[in-house]
């Protein structure tokens, strides 16, 4: 019968079974098939012992002249190295040389990932191919749906962020300001409100046109946000009604301070259509260390009352709140 060659086993191997190590009668390698040489793609494998490479841990054996002693018995075994992924293997003399056929046990799948493996690196009879299509059916079907549920999410950020907006100025609504007062009082925190009003807005609206009094209401939205902190909200509650929270102050001085700011600037003339339109402002504040428990109801009735107050007494001024 015909010698079968080494060149000839080579080819054969790396079609049949491409992770598989071909040894000398010393145990060097000869020849690491295609999968295997791709666990170690920085390493040149031929030429090394296989027990430098690999680390027998079932049988216990040191020697390599013991390990052809046992053909056709399971091996386990695991790389030396880094990564030290665990595998299976088989040793059969093959003529002239040895053949260590390997595969990676239960631990496939981490393998697959670590590796990034495809349907190339396994024979094609091997049954991992269908496991492979699996796992790209199931990575396909997962990313797919993460995709779905990050749109989804943003379309339900988007929803929500628009039932809590008031659509002409950007501000917070009356509904986002009813939860902000919630998780404030809830976590025992203290904060100021302020009720704003915006005085003679209607003469705007009735002489102008509500264009121009939408164009008002835009600006003076503008005003505020700039005149408070960015952790304070800002809210539309009515039609020239708005509310601020401003978190952590307890100062009347500072609060005054605040709402002296924002009334010499709304007194500024708002241009429009080449005419200017005129505006001030009252405001009634309240605080919440002055309830013992704070209720946003109260503070807001409370705040009502005062900026009435700052209206007759002759508006573009604040009063705080009274017992």
């Amino acid at each position: 019968m015909e010698q079968v060659s080494e060149a000839a086993i080579r080819g054969l191997m790396d079609v049949l079974c491409p992770m598989y190590a071909m040894l000398d009668a010393n145990g060097v390698i000869r020849h690491a098939g295609p999968t295997l040489c791709k666990l170690r793609p920085q390493r040149r494998l031929a030429g090394l012992p296989l027990l430098d490479v690999f680390d027998l841990t079932r049988p216990r054996l040191s020697r390599f002249s013991q390990l052809v002693e046992c053909p056709g018995e399971k091996l386990h075994l695991q790389f030396a190295d880094d990564p030290k992924t665990a595998l299976k293997g088989v040793l059969m003399p093959c003529g002239p040389v040895t053949i260590l056929n390997l595969s990676f046990g239960i631990s496939v799948l981490d393998s697959i990932r670590d590796y990034d493996l495809t349907n190339a690196d396994f024979a094609a009879t091997d049954m991992m191919i269908e496991m492979l299509y699996l796992i790209e059916a199931k990575s396909a079907a997962m990313e797919a749906s993460r995709k779905l549920n990050m749109r989804l999410q943003g379309a339900k950020i988007a929803a929500e962020e628009q039932a809590f907006t008031d659509t002409l100025t950007g501000l917070k609504n009356r509904r986002a300001m009813d939860h902000i007062l919630a998780r404030l009082i809830g976590a025992g925190q203290a904060f100021a409100l302020m009720h704003l009003d915006l005085d003679f807005f209607k003469a705007v609206n009735d002489t102008m046109g509500h264009a121009a009094g939408d164009h008002v209401l835009q600006r003076v939205a503008r005003i505020m946000v700039e005149e408070v902190r960015k952790d304070d909200t800002v809210a539309r509650v009515g039609g020239d009604e708005f509310v601020l929270i401003l978190t952590g102050i307890q100062k009347r001085e500072t609060l005054s301070r605040i709402a002296s700011r924002l009334i010499a600037r709304l007194e500024k003339p708002i241009h429009y259509g080449g005419q200017d339109c005129r505006v001030s402002a009252s405001l009634g504040i309240v605080l919440s260390v002055d309830y013992d428990p704070p209720v946003a109801r109260d503070m807001l009735e409370d705040a009502d009352e005062a900026l009435y107050s700052s209206k007759r007494q002759g508006r573009a001024r604040h009063s705080f709140h009274v017992e």
